[in-house]
């Protein structure tokens, strides 16, 4: 159970905030949101704040949130394995995976089968090889990947290996399917959607996407932005 309002000490000793990150924020707004809503209820120059594991903006769901000395807790609570749940839309391809770009490509999907569906999902369970997204904030030679995409430059991306220990389909709607994903971190839910895609001979891209565990950490024991700031004293403390 959260405390009814927390104290000061209790940021600067360390607090664990599990957040229900809003549609269209980035994690780095939503922490930046935090630090700066604790600084103000207290009256106080700084306070670490920092999140355990970035979601896109237009994802939603589950964010750690650690403040004070818990802030050193980030690296081992970033490779815990986390859980998805979302929906792939068939019959189309955009080059940044999902709904942030256009559609680029479209694809026929009248050949689909519930069965050829549920199949292929067994390819992509295990370790397995997968390429990050061009439209992504990982780095190479000091940029990051998105700048090179926006600006219409081809850049040579590496596969890197991940895990994925479940992978279900909820809801066969085409061109939609709702989807249930446990994997490692470093997977790129994305990149799982367009390579799905290519596994049934259509095209796919990812257009929602929920997390709702990290570890044994729950969306259902998450706090909305509004009930953290519930949590906070009411009028500006003194330090």
């Amino acid at each position: 159970m959260f405390l009814k309002h927390f104290t000061l000490e209790d940021f600067k000793n360390g607090q664990l905030l599990l957040l229900d990150k809003p549609l269209e924020w980035t994690s780095f707004q939503l922490v930046n949101k935090v630090r700066w809503l604790i600084k103000k209820s207290y009256g106080i120059k700084k306070i670490k704040v920092g999140h355990a594991g970035t979601l896109d903006p237009l994802a939603t769901g589950l964010l750690l949130i650690c403040t004070g000395k818990f802030t050193k807790r980030i690296q081992e609570l970033q490779g815990l394995e986390k859980e998805y749940t979302g929906t792939f839309t068939l019959g189309a391809t955009t080059p940044s995976y999902d709904l942030e770009t256009e559609i680029d490509q479209t694809f026929e999907t009248k050949h689909l089968t519930k069965e050829q569906l549920n199949n292929a999902t067994k390819q992509f369970t295990g370790k397995i090889e997968q390429y990050p997204p061009v439209f992504s904030a990982l780095k190479k030679e000091g940029k990051r990947l998105y700048e090179y995409a926006r600006k219409g430059e081809e850049v040579k991306i590496d596969p890197r290996e991940v895990s994925i220990s479940s992978f279900t389909l909820t809801r066969i709607a085409l061109p939609e399917v709702d989807f249930k994903v446990t994997c490692s971190k470093g997977t790129y839910i994305r990149s799982l959607a367009h390579d799905f895609g290519k596994a049934v001979n259509s095209g796919a891209h990812l257009s929602s996407l929920r997390r709702t565990k990290i570890g044994d950490f729950t969306i259902e024991n998450a706090m909305s932005l509004e009930e953290f700031i519930y949590k906070l004293p009411p009028k500006p403390q003194q330090e």
